[in-house]
């Protein structure tokens, strides 16, 4: 495919996504995978239908994950279009040996963290609503004061402090319940590496809570 149809190509693939719905029904993983390899075979070589199925199968699972990374839902909807972007542009990359989802995971981790890092680059975080944050942390307020939506975006604006790679790995770690294997094979990481990464994130998360007054809860 020459450039200027890779380019029209690839706007259509944003075109898509935003006209899609986000929830899609939910796919057994055995046919999910027989058809990815089809579509791939068929997408790289230029069959825009064929990565339009991809993008319909797996849309749902890219969104969740970069729903972690921005809660503002335009930046978050230009985030999973760049996910099945740059997914297309290393279709010749893709060997196979792991399931197509588990390599869009991993594309997605790079593309929320890559968005993070530019953002802490472009300026500072807004200051922490410490009234809120007492609030949060006073015995039984979180489960009868705050609702689920405002604890997550409270969390949300306190892990934002964070340097971003600290905040990604507390991400993975605590709010997706990724164990150190699937941390390192989300980040590129290796398992050492994650181990340090986490006890370090920690220890700086704690440093943060005690600014605002408030203790770390083991």
């Amino acid at each position: 495919m020459d450039t200027g149809l890779e380019s029209i190509f690839i706007e259509m693939i944003r075109a898509f996504v935003r006209a899609a719905h986000v929830n899609q029904p939910d796919i057994p993983a055995d046919s999910a995978s027989s058809d990815d390899s089809q579509d791939i075979r068929l997408a790289s070589q230029g069959d825009g239908d064929a990565y339009r199925r991809l993008i319909e199968r797996h849309q749902d699972h890219v969104a969740r994950i970069l729903w972690r990374f921005s809660r503002d839902r335009r930046v978050h909807e230009e985030l999973v279009q760049d996910v099945f972007v740059e997914s297309y542009l290393s279709l010749g990359r893709y060997r196979g040996t792991a399931p197509f989802e588990h390599w869009l995971t991993r594309i997605a981790t790079r593309v929320g963290y890559r968005y993070w890092k530019e953002k802490a680059r472009r300026r500072k975080t807004e200051p922490l609503d410490l009234q809120a944050w007492d609030k949060a942390t006073e015995a039984d307020s979180v489960a009868q004061s705050l609702e689920p939506d405002q604890a997550a975006e409270l969390l949300h604006r306190v892990f934002e402090r964070l340097a971003p790679r600290d905040r990604l790995v507390l991400t993975l770690r605590y709010l997706d319940q990724c164990d150190v294997v699937e941390t390192a094979r989300r980040t590129g990481w290796t398992k050492t590496m994650v181990k340090v990464q986490t006890l370090r994130a920690r220890n700086r998360l704690r440093k943060l809570l005690e600014q605002v007054g408030t203790e770390w809860i083991e």
